[in-house]
């Protein structure tokens, strides 16, 4: 059991959930695009979201300002959330545009809103679970893009309100995180997708 909820930590890290929410979108949306297309969003996406901020983690660890990736410590936060903030804007203004990419526009827009509520928490020395505020998130843009679409996504739904179960248990189990800031971190996942689903739903 001890390595399922360790797995879990890796699996459902919140580095992945701006990939996936576009693998997802590409892969499902009854819009059609260009396979040329989707694949070159894709890659820049996976570039800006994963890639960069990995070797951004790196480069902090060797100047000692974080010691792990699990950001364990509250004034660990701050420089990684402002820089993924500034990540976010820049998949925001340089790859996808509101008319053409509604749906998934907005989703990284909720992203950034979670990104600057966590980043707020900080400087009140909270620390809000991020895998939780990650996979909320997705979870919320899944059930929003299954309404919008008309498409039945039970089965990938439920699979994810596990993970949810599953990722909060892990990070009780090994200490990282109190109910509270699992709560938080839930709260400032859905709260910003909710606000935005007001412009495509």
């Amino acid at each position: 059991m001890k390595g399922i909820l360790k797995l879990a930590s890796y699996v459902f890290h919140p580095i992945w959930m701006p990939f996936l929410g576009s693998l997802l979108y590409f892969e499902l949306t009854p819009r059609f695009f260009p396979e040329e297309v989707i694949k070159a969003k894709l890659l820049a996406i996976s570039i800006i979201t994963i890639f960069i901020p990995i070797v951004f983690f790196f480069l902090l660890k060797n100047l000692g300002k974080v010691t792990s990736m699990s950001l364990s410590k509250v004034e660990e936060r701050k420089w990684p959330l402002f820089f993924f903030a500034i990540l976010t804007l820049m998949v925001l203004n340089q790859i996808l545009d509101r008319y053409n990419y509604p749906e998934i526009y907005f989703y990284f827009l909720g992203i950034l809103g979670a990104d600057i509520i966590a980043y707020l928490f900080t400087l009140f020395r909270i620390k809000i679970s991020l895998h939780m505020m990650g996979l909320a998130g997705f979870t919320m843009f899944l059930i929003a893009f299954s309404r919008y679409f008309h498409i039945s996504l039970i089965l990938a739904t439920s699979g994810l309100l596990i993970a949810l179960g599953l990722t909060a248990s892990s990070r009780l189990y090994f200490k990282a995180h109190t109910n509270l800031e699992l709560i938080l971190g839930i709260i400032a996942g859905i709260l910003p997708q909710l606000l935005f689903f007001y412009y495509w739903l």
